[in-house]
């Protein structure tokens, strides 16, 4: 790729050199404070999701960049507003997630990798405050906490199975041992926080409304009672900045926020999609996982909290991917399978009807691999057709801004067609938590039913005593299966959902039920793909 300069890409924004904060010439912060306070929200905003995930790959991220720059090559000012990338999975399972082929952020490796420093921040800030309630603990004050009760755990940015429980002071004659644990950053309170604040004082003041432990009465200990508020602010000031980069084409690119989708809500900031908004004419974002996580959270949690009304919902699907739900080995993908296809379809099927449950307009992006054949590829034109879904093939992996033209065109005379926005979430603060449980299980994994381990709806009742009863439910859920169950794949035609324990983030206002076997610290693979590195 030619040196092509930051500054450069900014310019296509109309954003001012002195608005930027450089972290080298490929990569920089956007200080919002110095831009024109008079900008609107202004652009068309496309969501990318994708079917149910499997290991032969939908290439979410890799469409949501392709069809940024195919929108640019037909003339429009589009940006592109995803996710900073976890260590976890960078070193784990997935491997780097800045896109691939034709379709990737640069600097790849840099995004994929420290960044500008936004995870470690979140790290810091996330430990300073566990850090805290342990020395208050150690010192005996007056907030007399208890140790059994501590309920705010360390978060690291790698995958570490060996951390999720662990014993601390245990060699500290003057210290408390107590129980505490891990998680991976994605998934803690303070990236929630972080993701989801409108603002810096937004951001503390939810900081600050963590429920990080409990006094020996019983009562509920909050960050603010640490002092922390100076202290976090300090570290998270930088972070807070959204990060402007570039596609491989040039195409400007926000990159802020890493919620994991599965354990967390799985969408870039709202800071960063509301400045994506006023600065060009089609913002592309994407959430993490199928539409059953990412996009289900971006619509009922992010959306309303940001004031944000999606216009298209594109949907990824790969013949690879479809097959493997219509039970083909993942051996024998590169072997026409017209049947297995047929049968994949129903995955297909149900994560459109996800979608136009919110009353937008679907675009199926069809990921088109080499291997795929023309009979499997004419069995999924055939059935968006009887069904009058519109779609496009995407070759952008392997042609870049020319092989995502059809899609962006397609999307563009879409949005042209539209007239008005009828966007409606299908949870609201109305409902009860059980109400909103039920209905993203029935509705959106199409469970027949919720069943809750012996306790939970206790808990639950006690939530909405505290007042808590009008928080956002935030399901974690495995990415692998509309089932709790990550080996049941496709369609399954009766299922329940299992609610095994609950969650409460007092400062990102959720109610977290996890569900089946969902770790919030993941473990590395047989063959971690750092070892895979050195093949390359």
């Amino acid at each position: 790729m030619q040196d092509y300069q930051v500054k450069e890409i900014a310019k296509k924004l109309n954003i001012n050199e002195d608005s930027l904060i450089y972290f080298g010439r490929d990569k920089a912060k956007i200080d919002i404070s110095t831009l024109d306070p008079n900008l609107k929200r202004k652009a068309k905003l496309i969501l990318c999701t994708a079917i149910t995930p499997t290991k032969a790959g939908e290439g979410k991220t890799t469409t949501a960049i392709g069809l940024a720059d195919g929108l640019s090559y037909i003339g429009e000012k589009s940006l592109a507003c995803l996710r900073e990338p976890s260590l976890g999975p960078v070193f784990g399972v997935k491997g780097g997630g800045a896109g691939g082929g034709e379709a990737t952020l640069y600097p790849e490796d840099d995004i994929n990798l420290h960044f500008t420093g936004d995870l470690h921040a979140i790290t810091s800030a996330n430990n300073l405050i566990a850090a805290l309630i342990d020395n208050e603990l150690y010192q005996h004050s007056e907030l007399d906490v208890d140790p059994d009760r501590i309920i705010f755990p360390r978060a690291m940015d790698m995958n570490d199975r060996s951390l999720r429980d662990i014993t601390t002071t245990q060699n500290d004659p003057k210290g408390i041992p107590h129980h505490s644990s891990f998680v991976i950053t994605a998934a803690c309170e303070v990236m929630a926080i972080f993701c989801l604040a409108k603002n810096e004082e937004d951001f503390l003041d939810r900081i600050e409304n963590i429920t990080v432990a409990y006094n020996k009465k019983g009562e509920p200990i909050f960050a603010r009672q640490l002092e922390c508020r100076e202290a976090i602010r300090k570290l998270i000031h930088m972070a807070l900045k959204p990060n402007l980069v570039q596609t491989k084409y040039h195409t400007p690119a926000i990159v802020h926020g890493g919620p994991f989708a599965n354990i967390a809500h799985g969408c870039n900031t709202i800071i960063a999609t509301d400045l994506a908004l006023k600065l060009a004419d089609y913002v592309i974002t994407e959430g993490g996982f199928g539409s059953d996580l990412g996009m289900e959270k971006f619509c009922d949690i992010v959306s309303p909290l940001g004031g944000f009304k999606p216009d298209m919902i594109v949907m990824v699907a790969s013949v690879r991917a479809l097959k493997l739900h219509g039970g083909v080995k993942f051996e024998e993908l590169k072997n026409e399978n017209v049947e297995a296809v047929k049968i994949g379809l129903a995955n297909l099927a149900h994560h459109i009807k996800n979608a136009q449950n919110y009353q937008v307009p679907v675009l199926v992006g069809i990921n088109n691999f080499k291997d795929d054949t023309v009979n499997e590829i004419q069995v999924v034109k055939d059935f968006l057709e009887e069904n009058h879904i519109p779609y496009a093939l995407n070759t952008s992996y392997a042609d870049g801004p020319k092989g995502a033209e059809a899609l962006a065109r397609k999307a563009k005379e879409i949005l042209e067609e539209t007239k008005e926005n009828h966007f409606t979430p299908i949870v609201n603060s109305s409902m009860s938590v059980v109400e909103k449980i039920e209905t993203i299980s029935k509705k959106v994994y199409g469970a027949d039913n919720v069943e809750y381990a012996p306790g939970i709806l206790d808990e639950i009742k006690s939530f909405e005593e505290q007042g808590y009863g009008n928080f956002n439910v935030c399901m974690s859920k495995t990415p692998n299966s509309l089932t709790d169950d990550q080996h049941i794949l496709n369609v399954p035609p009766h299922h329940t959902i299992h609610v095994r324990t609950l969650r409460l983030f007092t400062g990102a206002s959720f109610i977290v039920p996890l569900t089946g076997d969902v770790f919030t610290m993941p473990g590395l693979p047989k063959v971690p793909a750092s070892k895979k590195m050195n093949t390359k």
